[in-house]
């Protein structure tokens, strides 16, 4: 059985940072050590370098089968290995829609065979399919993502009908995109009224899908939950007011929350004030807002009150994205470069590497109970990314890995860099060169 030796490698992990080998057989991490002499087929020289749990990143959009075009498995799971994502949980708006058992079950059948990463795929709720979602395996599969505002196709959930039975019923987590529609829609039709469609611009986009649009949908996601005793996560926090909603760690251990949160990386790193530049290459939604909301969110990030930080990676071509701002989509690849956006945060000392890892990693595992995934502990998977904390990296298009080819990154230096990312054992990614020795492999979860 090949083993792989990492020698001396400064082990950031469960609030820890000490200098450890780590041995890699199996799949597995068989052993970590201050010294470790066993004989190994490989042996990595990690001195001055920083190991990590790869990052288990529960919002991407990876748009296969549909939208290839745009992206697809085999090219966004790729772009994850390069920036230390080990593991992802993709969502369910493709084409078709995910909301069926046969239809997520191909989404599996084609990551089995293409995605160079772990995978996860949620199932999607519709106003008409509660039926098919009472049938999800919650041991198989992350959860169930509801859209409480607009979505591709069928897939926006409106009826309080439904949402009741939802949240009542679900045999598994239910993570939410929560935007109020008719806030939206108010606000859009003002908008048109005031400067027409063709005179609607990027810097008006988190106007019309406003933070009272944010506030309205999450607040009562949230009182759904708290009715129904309902396992539930709310995606991309994008407002200062909405991480009230939430409660830290303190009055229970995030084991036992019921109510989690996430915080996305372009929501940490961008402001409105970077629409003027970056324009509909920013375009997300929920919107990136101020910087007094960038601020709040990243002190929500730090005191618990949001567990998680994701990329919500959702490709479309720069010729989409180029277009008018009434006629881009929203959305934009984040997977390759997320790791090293947050370093650089660790770098301006807005975050340890300790909170890096925690909200990245050890956080998602526990939040969705993924099987032994998400830390480095003996006998767990080895998913592991290796990065230099003191090596620049600048994105350009000649080392972007995403299909689109582009990145809201692009001719940023970033501080850091990832040497080696492992992948259930196998070595996925070395010195800027994907490897490709091994697949990824499905997630499961240790749920009662």
């Amino acid at each position: 059985m090949s083993k792989t030796i990492i020698k001396a490698a400064t082990v950031v992990n469960e609030g820890q940072t000490n200098v450890f080998d780590v041995l890699l057989s199996g799949g597995r991490i068989e052993k970590i050590a201050p010294e470790i002499n066993t004989p190994a087929n490989v042996e990595i020289d990690a001195e001055g370098l920083h190991l990590l749990p790869g990052l288990i990143d529960d919002q991407v959009h990876f748009r296969e089968p549909g939208l290839t075009h745009k992206a697809d498995i085999w090219h966004e799971s790729r772009a994850a290995v390069a920036g230390g994502i080990t593991s992802f949980m993709e969502m369910p708006n493709t084409v078709p829609n995910t909301l069926t058992q046969e239809l997520l079950q191909d989404k599996y059948d084609i990551a089995s065979s293409r995605s160079l990463a772990n995978y996860s795929f949620y199932m999607g709720a519709a106003n008409d399919n509660l039926d098919e979602v009472l049938r999800t395996d919650p041991h198989r599969v992350c959860g169930v993502k509801v859209f409480m505002g607009s979505s591709t196709g069928n897939m926006l959930v409106d009826d309080e009908y439904t949402l009741e039975g939802i949240f009542a019923n679900s045999p598994l987590l239910i993570a939410t995109h929560c935007e109020d529609e008719r806030t939206i829609r108010q606000n859009l039709a003002m908008y048109t009224g005031m400067h027409g469609e063709d005179g609607l611009t990027i810097d008006m986009h988190p106007l019309i899908r406003s933070a009272e649009a944010c506030y309205i949908s999450s607040s009562r996601a949230v009182d759904l939950a708290r009715k129904h005793g309902t396992r539930l996560h709310v995606l991309h926090i994008s407002t200062t007011e909405e991480t009230g909603l939430f409660e830290n760690n303190t009055p229970l251990p995030l084991a036992e929350k019921r109510i989690t949160a996430e915080a996305c990386v372009h929501h940490l790193w961008f402001t409105d004030a970077d629409y003027a530049q970056k324009g509909n290459l920013i375009k997300w939604n929920p919107a990136v807002k101020t910087a007094a909301d960038r601020k709040g969110i990243l002190e929500a990030v730090l005191d618990g009150r949001i567990d998680i930080i994701a990329t919500d990676h959702a490709p479309h071509t720069l010729a989409e994205k180029l277009q008018p701002y009434a006629k881009a989509p929203s959305g934009g690849p984040l997977v390759q470069h997320a790791l090293l956006a947050l370093l650089d945060m660790h770098h301006d000392g807005r975050l340890t590497l300790e909170q890096l890892v925690e909200k990245t990693a050890h956080h998602v595992a526990t939040c969705f109970q993924v099987e032994q995934r998400g830390f480095i502990r003996e006998g767990y998977w080895a998913d592991l990314v290796l990065v230099d904390l003191n090596k620049p990296y600048t994105v350009s298009r000649d080392n972007i890995l995403s299909k689109c080819g582009w990145s809201p990154f692009e001719g940023h230096t970033f501080k850091s860099t990832v040497t080696h990312t492992w992948v259930s054992g196998n070595l996925a990614y070395k010195q800027g060169k994907i490897v490709e020795q091994g697949s990824g492999q499905r997630l499961s979860f240790q749920r009662l």
